[in-house]
């Protein structure tokens, strides 16, 4: 007898059977695909088994968190502790100008003669000072008996060395507002005083009258200073380009190109000039040297590098402004860097990792500057190395911050007179430094706070206060 074959039942409720041999089939496949798996299973068991008992090499070395390594990447290192270290000053002189910027060796005063204290002797509206929207930021100058000022609505302004107004002009374009730019800087030479504008103008102006000799459009805004030199303007426009123009009518003998940055801040670097070379920095953070004739380009240089997790960063533009002392050229940018470079090949010497807001003053073996942080710093000049740094004010929180805004302070300067360095501050103090240990010596409140540079003429400082007021102490 032939064994019963099975028969599966129904397929489903009202479904024909299923015909014979068919689930027999699938059966099969079922069990050999239960047969591969438990195969499968054995083997894969067997070598983690084995992995377990072997012994896992244990590599030498020290052990370092992934979480402190990546937070501690970039990380600056502390600066080290202030020291007093004697320095060798400059003589006192009691200068009979101020006609430019302190950029340029052959017009810095190196220690102009002032007090010890000093006693406000005037002050004098010259016109519109700070406000939220207007900046009053062009640093007076001076020769032969005038003190020459800008206000934020690009007037200028002659004032003699008795408090009394000598004339004005206004720079802005019959076609433009005053405010619709701002900004600008001198240069006093000759009887002349050569003044470059927001509006994108250099115009020679008759120093004693204030009358317009001729003016230069220069396509792009003009904030910063220029510099004079042997019959010669040099300055930057647009913190792209570079410019020699004839002092005597205003024709262009040269132009450079450098290259620009939308992360700027306003007003360019003054132009530094020796008995060969003028140095022009830009908004890119490029430093460039050339020829002051021809405008034969010498060499580029660039300040790279910032601090770590800072968003000022960004802004790579050179704020301290390209100063030549000896064979070196010193700048510095926005973000945390100053540098030294060779004067002759613009090698760099050195790099310290501190921004610096203004131009540098040097003095004896060091460079002296406001940092990006807001403090007085003495550098080594011949290493970049750290001798000392103090506080300057730069942040006043309101006491109900709903209501009021926080405030921050703004530090102009240094410069070296009566053998201290001064800063003046927008926060109502004009403060003398010690410069061989930087302990502060002196402070003399100015009305409005400060809102430019000082400087020190016949044993007199100058310097313009946010109402718009020039002031003079002695």
């Amino acid at each position: 007898m032939q064994p019963d074959k099975i028969r599966p039942g129904p397929v489903g409720r009202g479904s024909p059977a299923a015909p014979a041999g068919h689930s027999k089939t699938m059966t099969d496949h079922g069990g050999r695909a239960l047969r591969n798996f438990t195969i499968l299973a054995g083997l894969l068991g067997a070598t983690l088994l084995a992995a377990c008992g072997e012994n896992e090499p244990i590599l030498p070395g020290e052990r370092l968190g992934i979480r402190e390594v990546l937070q501690s990447r970039g990380a600056e290192p502390a600066p080290p502790p202030n020291s007093a270290r004697a320095i060798s000053l400059a003589g006192q002189v009691a200068n009979t100008s101020w006609p430019q910027s302190a950029v340029s060796p052959f017009v810095r005063t190196e220690n102009a003669a002032l007090a010890a204290s000093l006693s406000p002797l005037w002050a004098v509206n010259i016109g519109q000072g700070d406000s939220s929207r207007y900046k009053l930021n062009t640093d007076p100058v001076a020769l032969d008996g005038r003190i020459f000022t800008m206000d934020s609505a690009s007037k200028v302004t002659a004032v003699s060395t008795a408090g009394r107004v000598l004339w004005t002009h206004d720079l802005t374009p019959l076609r433009d507002a005053d405010d619709q730019a701002q900004g600008g800087g001198f240069a006093a030479a000759n009887g002349r005083l050569y003044v470059s504008s927001g509006f994108g103008t250099l115009s020679a102006l008759d120093a004693a009258t204030g009358a317009e000799i001729w003016t230069q459009r220069l396509d792009n805004t003009a904030t910063g200073a220029p510099t004079y030199r042997d019959g010669v303007i040099y300055l930057t426009s647009g913190d792209t380009l570079g410019w020699a123009i004839e002092a005597q009518d205003g024709r262009i003998r040269w132009q450079i190109e450098g290259v620009g940055n939308i992360n700027n801040v306003a007003g360019a670097p003054a132009p530094a000039v020796d008995d060969q070379r003028v140095v022009f920095a830009y908004g890119d953070g490029t430093v460039q040297a050339a020829f002051r004739q021809g405008g034969l380009r010498l060499w580029n240089a660039a300040i790279v590098g910032g601090r770590t997790g800072s968003a000022i960063a960004l802004i790579n533009d050179v704020t301290g402004d390209p100063l030549i002392a000896g064979d070196s050229v010193y700048a510095g940018n926005f973000s945390g860097r100053t540098v030294a470079f060779d004067k002759a090949t613009g090698e760099r010497r050195w790099t310290a990792q501190q921004g610096a807001l203004g131009p540098m003053w040097p003095a004896g073996d060091s460079v002296f500057f406001v940092s990006d942080r807001n403090k007085l710093v003495r550098l080594d000049a011949r290493d970049g190395t750290q001798i000392w740094e103090v506080d300057l004010p730069g942040y006043l929180q309101r006491k109900n911050p709903q209501k009021q805004r926080d405030r921050t302070y703004a530090n102009l300067g240094p410069i070296m007179a009566g053998g201290r360095l001064i800063v003046a501050s927008t926060d109502g103090q004009i403060r003398g430094f010690d410069p061989a240990s930087g302990a502060l010596v002196s402070s003399t409140a100015i009305d409005g706070g400060a809102t430019t540079r000082p400087i020190v003429v016949n044993g007199v400082l100058y310097v313009v206060s946010g109402k718009g007021q020039l002031h003079a102490f002695r």
